[in-house]
C-alpha cells in the first residue's frame, strides 16, 4: 500500500508510517526545487506530485499564501445533501474529544472547500485561525494548493497529506487527512470530512473514524438513489402509456435508468431494461446528450417548471435527432428527466458547446514513469487506452501510464482538443490518425501514426461519430 494513504481494507485501518524516503527534508527539498520550476520531484508520493502540478500550472495557487483566503463561491444545497452535512456533523462531534487530546481538530467542508463546521480543543483551533482554518473560508486546491480538505475533493479516494507535501509553506507544520462523500448518481462531491494535527500524528484511528463515516453515509445516498430509480421507472411507464414517441428516462447525470425500444437503439442501451441502482445504470456514450441532460437538471433545480429541447446526433444516424426533456421531481427533490425523441417541446437549449461543464482546458497532460511525473503535450499523444482501472497513452517517448485512472474522465477533459471516443476502450488523438481501414465485414480501423502504426478499432455504435469527424 502506498505509504501516504490508509487503507480501508484492512481490519486496523491504521496510517501507515513515514518511510525514510518520504522524510521532511526530501520532500521539502523537491517542494524547493518544483517551486521554482522544475518537474522531476523524486521522493514525492504520485498524488502529490500530481497535486502540486494543479497548483502550479492550472490553478496558479501562490506557494507561499501565508492563510487561506474568505469563501466567496456559492453553491446550492439540496435538501438531500444538507442531510449528507448533518450526518457527518454528528460523527465528527462523536471523535472531537480523542482529537482535541493530540493537538488535532476535525472539520467538515462543503463541495467548494468551504469550511462549514470544525471542532477541537481550544489552543489548536486559535492556532488554526492563524491560517484561516476556521469556518467560511476556503481550501480547495484551487484556493489553498494541496491539503487533505482540498486534495480529497479531487481524488476518488482518501488522502493524506503530511508537511512539506502541502503546496503553501505556511502550512508545512500540519498533517492532514480527508475523505470526500460523493453523490453515488454523478460522482460529484457533497462534502469533505478532514481531520488535521499541528507537529503531531493523527490518531492511529483516524483512518477507521473517516472510513466508517463515509461509508455510512454513502450508504444512506445509495438507498435514496435506489428508490428515485425506481421511481424514474415508474414516471417513464406512466408518460409512455400517454404518448407514441419514442422514451427514455435518464438521471441528473445523463445516465439512462430505462429506455423503449426505438430509443434504446438511438442511445445505444438495452431495450425496456430498468436500471435502478445507481452503480449500474446505462452509459449512452453520447457527450451532446448527457451534457444535455446535466444542463436540464440544472435549470429544473431553478425553476421546477422548465422543459426543453435541443437536437443531438445519436447512435446509427447521419442527421441530428430532435428531443425534449421534461424534469422529473418526487417529493420537491429532483430526480432525472424524461427524454422524448422527435419532440421540440419547450425552451431552446444553448449550442452543445455552451452547454458542456465548464473547465479549464489542459494544456499538457500528466503520465506516470516509475515515481517520476512526465508532462505531455497533447500532441506527443496519439491516443488512450483502457486496461481495467488504469489508462495507458501511446505517446512520441513510450507507452505510459496517465496519472489519472477513468478513460471516461480522460474524455470529458480532451473533447474540446481534438480527441474523440471510438471505442470503449479507446480515445484517439483525431490529428494523428494516418489512414482507415475498412473490414471484411464493414468494421473500421484507424491506423494512428505512432511507431508501431497500431490499428485501434472503431466500434459501431462509435462509428457514425468519427465518420462526422473525419469528413467520411
Amino acid at each position: 500500500m502506498d505509504q501516504g494513504r490508509f487503507s480501508t481494507m484492512n481490519s486496523a485501518h491504521r496510517l501507515e508510517p513515514v518511510s525514510a524516503g518520504h522524510g521532511r527534508g526530501t520532500v521539502l527539498a523537491a517542494w524547493e526545487r518544483f517551486v521554482r520550476g522544475e518537474d522531476q520531484v523524486p521522493g514525492v508520493r504520485a498524488e502529490v506530485a500530481i497535486s502540486w502540478h494543479r497548483c502550479r500550472e492550472q490553478y496558479r495557487v501562490d506557494p507561499h499564501l501565508s492563510a487561506a483566503p474568505v469563501a466567496v463561491a456559492e453553491i446550492n444545497h439540496t435538501l438531500e445533501h444538507d442531510v449528507v452535512l448533518a450526518e457527518l456533523g454528528f460523527r465528527a462531534a462523536s471523535i472531537a474529544h480523542e482529537v482535541s487530546n493530540l493537538s488535532g481538530i476535525v472539520t467538515i467542508a462543503d463541495a467548494t472547500g468551504r469550511i462549514l463546521a470544525e471542532w477541537g480543543d481550544q489552543a489548536t483551533l486559535n492556532r488554526a485561525t492563524a491560517s484561516n482554518l476556521a469556518p467560511w473560508f476556503c481550501w480547495s486546491e484551487s484556493a489553498t494548493g494541496t491539503n487533505g480538505m482540498g486534495t480529497a475533493l479531487e481524488a476518488h479516494g482518501p488522502v493524506l497529506i503530511r508537511g512539506a507535501e502541502h503546496w503553501c509553506q505556511a502550512f508545512h507544520n500540519w498533517v492532514c487527512a480527508g475523505v470526500a462523500v460523493r453523490d453515488v448518481v454523478s460522482r460529484e462531491p457533497i462534502a469533505v470530512l478532514n481531520i488535521s494535527c499541528w507537529r503531531n500524528q493523527l490518531p492511529a484511528s483516524s483512518g477507521s473514524w473517516l472510513a466508517n463515516a463515509v461509508a455510512k453515509t454513502q450508504c444512506l445516498l445509495r438507498r435514496r438513489a435506489r428508490d428515485s430509480g425506481a421511481e424514474l421507472v415508474s414516471a417513464y411507464s406512466q408518460a409512455r402509456a400517454h404518448s407514441g414517441t419514442a422514451l427514455a428516462a435518464v438521471d441528473t447525470s445523463g445516465k439512462v435508468v430505462i429506455a423503449d425500444e426505438t430509443a434504446s437503439v438511438l442511445i445505444g442501451v438495452p431495450a425496456s431494461t430498468p436500471a435502478v441502482d445507481p452503480t449500474h445504470r446505462w452509459n449512452p456514450g453520447l457527450p451532446e446528450f448527457i451534457a444535455a441532460a446535466r444542463y436540464a437538471s440544472k435549470q429544473a433545480s431553478r425553476n421546477p417548471d422548465w422543459v426543453g429541447s435541443t437536437q443531438i446526433f445519436t447512435h446509427l444516424a447521419d442527421e441530428p435527432t430532435s428531443i425534449s426533456l421534461r424534469p422529473v421531481f418526487v417529493s420537491g427533490n429532483l430526480i432525472g428527466n424524461l427524454v422524448s425523441f422527435g419532440s421540440s417541446d419547450g425552451e431552446q437549449l444553448p449550442r452543445a458547446d455552451g452547454i458542456a461543464s465548464p473547465r479549464t482546458q489542459p494544456r499538457r497532460l500528466v503520465a506516470m514513469r516509475d515515481n517520476r511525473m512526465v508532462l505531455l503535450q497533447l500532441s506527443e499523444v496519439s491516443f488512450a487506452e483502457s486496461e481495467g482501472n488504469d489508462v495507458w497513452l501511446s505517446t512520441d517517448q513510450e507507452r505510459l501510464r496517465a496519472a489519472s485512472p477513468g478513460l471516461d474522465k480522460l474524455e470529458t477533459e480532451l473533447s474540446d482538443a481534438g480527441f474523440l471516443r471510438v471505442h470503449r476502450r479507446y480515445v484517439v488523438n483525431l490529428s494523428r490518425i494516418r489512414e482507415i481501414e475498412r473490414g471484411l465485414k464493414g468494421e473500421l480501423f484507424l491506423v494512428m501514426d505512432d511507431r508501431a502504426a497500431t490499428m485501434v478499432p472503431v466500434s459501431r455504435r462509435n462509428a457514425p461519430a468519427v465518420r462526422r469527424a473525419l469528413d467520411i
